[in-house]
């Protein structure tokens, strides 16, 4: 079935050439373009396309304020072009928070460099996206979330002395989608590390599980997002500022700490020895994803044996498979998040297939129950 895209972006070039890219693919069809935010409604529900590419930076509206609107009005599968700059990485946290589903880098060079290399990219993201679950479940106003009560002193000691955090922001909530079978809730365990890995959906994903947890949460966790280079550092302090937990870009020599979430930073791999220690090194161009969860699994595994609590949420293809195995053989528990509440059902699928899921938990759950299992 062909794929129909609504092109968004206020630069005649840009549009221009993103149309003949996909209109190349037999898979897809550009059944439309718009020039700013506001014809990119009208569009989107005149059209009904499949897909829609979105810039941010256009007159009248703003690809965040238009992404908003059609969430609203016609949930459909929104990719963003982003620049590759602090600023550019903070305005798609934005626009993902608004509901995209997936962004590329906007960057003019590559398209003249490596039209082959660029194309194969943009219609693998454009047909992956079409298949997300983003337009069956559809965006709702957020609500305040009201900060929880202390934690009970007896937990730990460090829920004295962790510096006041905030309270979770808001996020945009899913109205209620298909259930699926759910696993039953943790037994408690002595883990000495979390260990989370994502891709496609990650995101927003990771803020609605890490804001659940309290700032005297007792296990160190470390985040393995795949994310270009220039983006990790802008989503880890965003992480920061929304949660009670610490969250940081991690580097190398950092050491493991409760309370304390390490993001694997974009373009390179993250690795922990038994000292609690974590070693960050260059990106291997052999390897597909640069941070590549399979890598941090596989040296946790190696590190801590059974004691790793190790989750697999959103994301396409089947990174984390291999460093879940390894760890299923240690000993360690593996946490999948279930197909009705992922943007993309690849890596957490993958995890399920093969067997190596000890539960199943949609994303709402996933926080709660890390709570219930490590405290």
């Amino acid at each position: 079935m062909v794929v129909k895209v609504l092109v968004v972006d206020d630069s005649g070039f840009f549009r221009r050439r993103v149309s003949e890219i996909l209109s190349a693919d037999p898979n897809i069809q550009v059944v439309g373009t718009a020039t700013n935010g506001k014809e990119a409604i009208d569009q989107a529900l005149a059209l009904k396309p499949d897909v829609i590419t979105m810039d941010y930076e256009m007159p009248m509206m703003d690809g965040i304020t238009a992404v908003r609107h059609i969430m609203q009005r016609c949930p459909t599968p929104v990719l963003m072009f982003s620049s590759l700059t602090h600023e550019g990485a903070r305005v798609t946290l934005d626009a993902l928070d608004a509901g995209a589903v997936d962004f590329l880098p906007k960057n003019f060079e590559d398209i003249s460099r490596n039209p082959e290399k660029v194309k194969q990219l943009l219609c693998e993201k454009i047909l992956s996206i079409s298949r997300s679950n983003r337009r069956a479940n559809t965006y709702t106003a957020p609500a305040p979330v009201a900060a929880p009560a202390p934690a009970p002193s007896s937990v730990s000691s460090y829920a004295s002395t962790a510096p006041a955090r905030p309270a979770p922001a808001a996020l945009p909530t899913r109205a209620p989608a298909a259930s699926s079978p759910s696993s039953p809730a943790p037994k408690r365990k002595a883990y000495k590390l979390v260990a989370i890995g994502t891709s496609t959906g990650g995101p927003v994903a990771l803020q609605r599980v890490l804001t659940q947890l309290p700032a005297n949460f007792p296990a160190p966790i470390v985040l393995i997002q795949h994310m270009p280079a220039a983006f990790t550092k802008a989503f880890a302090e965003r992480l920061d500022k929304l949660c009670r937990i610490n969250v940081k870009e991690a580097e190398d020599g950092d050491i493991l700490r409760p309370g304390l979430a390490l993001l694997a930073p974009g373009g390179k791999q993250m690795m922990i020895d038994g000292r609690g220690a974590v070693k960050i090194l260059p990106g291997d161009e052999r390897l597909n994803y640069k941070p590549c969860v399979d890598i941090t699994f596989g040296s946790a595994a190696k590190s801590y044996g059974d004691k790793v609590l190790a989750v697999v949420l959103t994301g396409m293809g089947a990174d984390g498979r291999e460093g879940a195995r390894l760890l299923k053989q240690g000993g360690s528990a593996i946490w999948a998040q279930d197909e009705a509440s992922c943007v993309i059902y690849g890596m957490p699928m993958a995890i399920v297939k093969a067997d190596l899921a000890d539960a199943i938990y949609s994303l709402d759950d996933i926080g709660k129950h890390l709570v219930e299992a490590c405290i």
